[in-house]
């Protein structure tokens, strides 16, 4: 595996982040807590490695600046933008909600989850968005 093929991995990696997150989500609305539970230790998991991946590739490549000059420009920078501010703003909010439910503070737990998913899955997505954009058009 070199440099060049880690976008592509970082994009696998949303994508797979995006499912689980869906996943733990459906089984924590369905009661199965302990399915839930694996569900978004894997969806942080995968998150974890797609930021090892991430900062390995922007270490070795640096910035890499969108190709097109064309309508879709003023797109990519509509998507990048909040992904990144998001990006950056919601890791301190993972751990806290992970060590939430660690310590069994369900209540609180829940009360951070419900506006940190939406965050995490926006993120997760627009990742993949911004991989196609940046690497596939």
């Amino acid at each position: 595996m070199t440099a060049a093929d880690l976008p592509t991995l970082n994009a696998c990696l949303n994508t797979v982040s995006a499912v689980l997150l869906a996943l733990g989500y459906v089984n924590i609305r369905r009661g199965r807590i302990a399915r839930h539970r694996r569900f978004m230790l894997a969806a942080l998991l995968s998150s974890t490695l797609f930021l090892c991946s991430y900062l390995t590739y922007h270490y070795l490549v640096g910035s890499v600046a969108y190709p097109h000059h064309d309508w879709t420009r003023p797109l990519y920078f509509a998507i990048l933008i909040p992904h990144v501010v998001l990006a950056a703003l919601m890791g301190p909010f993972v751990v806290i909600a992970v060590r939430r439910a660690w310590r069994g503070d369900f209540v609180a737990h829940a009360r951070l989850a419900r506006r940190l998913l939406p965050v995490w899955m926006f993120v997760s997505v627009s990742g993949v968005a911004i991989y196609w954009m940046l690497y596939r058009l």
